[in-house]
Formats: C-alpha cells, structure tokens, sequence
C-alpha cells in the first residue's frame, strides 16, 4: 500500500470492529411523541435525513420551554447548535408517529451534550439516535461567537435531572 505521495505506507490492523450498542429505551430520560407527516418521507418511503435532524432539534428545545417555564429564545444567553449527528438503524416514517427520547450525557460550564432517541412502533430499540450539542453564547450580540459562562441558571437546572443515569 502506499500514500499519496508514493511511499510505502503502514497498515495497521486494529482488530474487528464493533458497531455500538443499540439504545433501547431505557437509556433515555424524558419523552415525547412527533407527528409523522407525508412530507417527511423522501422518494424512497423513508423519513427524509433532514426531518431526523429536525426532530432533534424539537425534542431538545421543546423539553427546553417547558421544563425552564420560560421563552429560552428570550434568555440572556442562549444555546446554540455547535455540533449534531445521527446513527441510523432502521428506516421508519409516515404515517405512525415517532417517540423521541431524551438524555444528557455532559453538563459543562457552557455547554450541554443531548442524545436524542427515536422509536416507531413496539420496538424497544431506537430506530436512530442523535447527538446534540448546545453552546451558550450571548443573546444580547446577535448570539456571538465564543461560549460564555455559565450558562442560565433556568437552563442547568432543567437539564441535570436529564444526566444520563448511571447503571
């Protein structure tokens, strides 16, 4: 084998791969149910790749505005999206609605990390799981650019009860 320049490089073997465990759930700590809608589903009949992201965004943010009883569009610092990804397992889309569970696997100073799991049917395994994370920036700047600490008091108060339980 060699690189890009034409020398030979090592292979290194690191052993078989494992995938991760498939969340079930009882990894996740609140819930919530989405509407599927005939938009979500792409050509193929499957839930369109953006409407997960969108779902995540939702679970997050909507467990936001009611555990915190406030408008956290409103709040002197507000959580900005710096990082979001996705682990697909199996298809599911209109017309059954989805489950979303929801989890927090760190509270930083001004940062938190969300999993978000979504389920269709009676199935105890997620069909994807999401990864979420908010940064706190000023609100007051046109929501800035560097973290800022700590994040509202509101905001850490709602999400710590969300720490992944430990097992």
């Amino acid at each position: 084998m060699t690189d890009e320049s034409g020398a030979h490089a090592a292979v290194v073997d690191t052993g078989p791969r494992t995938r991760p465990a498939r969340p079930t759930r009882d990894d996740y700590v609140a819930w919530r149910t989405a509407t599927t809608r005939w938009r979500d589903d792409d050509a193929y009949g499957h839930l369109n790749n953006a409407t997960y992201y969108e779902l995540f965004d939702t679970a997050v943010n909507a467990y936001l505005y009611e555990a915190t009883g406030v408008d956290v569009r409103a709040l002197p610092q507000i959580g900005v999206v710096a990082e979001t990804g996705c682990r697909y397992f199996r298809e599911i889309g209109f017309p059954d609605p989805i489950e979303m569970g929801l989890v927090v696997d760190k509270v930083g100073t001004s940062s938190v990390i969300y999993r978000i799991g979504l389920f269709q049917g009676e199935s105890d395994e997620a069909a994807a799981e999401g990864r979420f994370v908010h940064v706190y920036v000023d609100n007051a700047s046109g929501a800035g650019d560097r973290p800022v600490a700590p994040m509202p008091g509101v905001v850490r108060a709602a999400v710590v009860p969300l720490l992944r339980p430990e097992g």
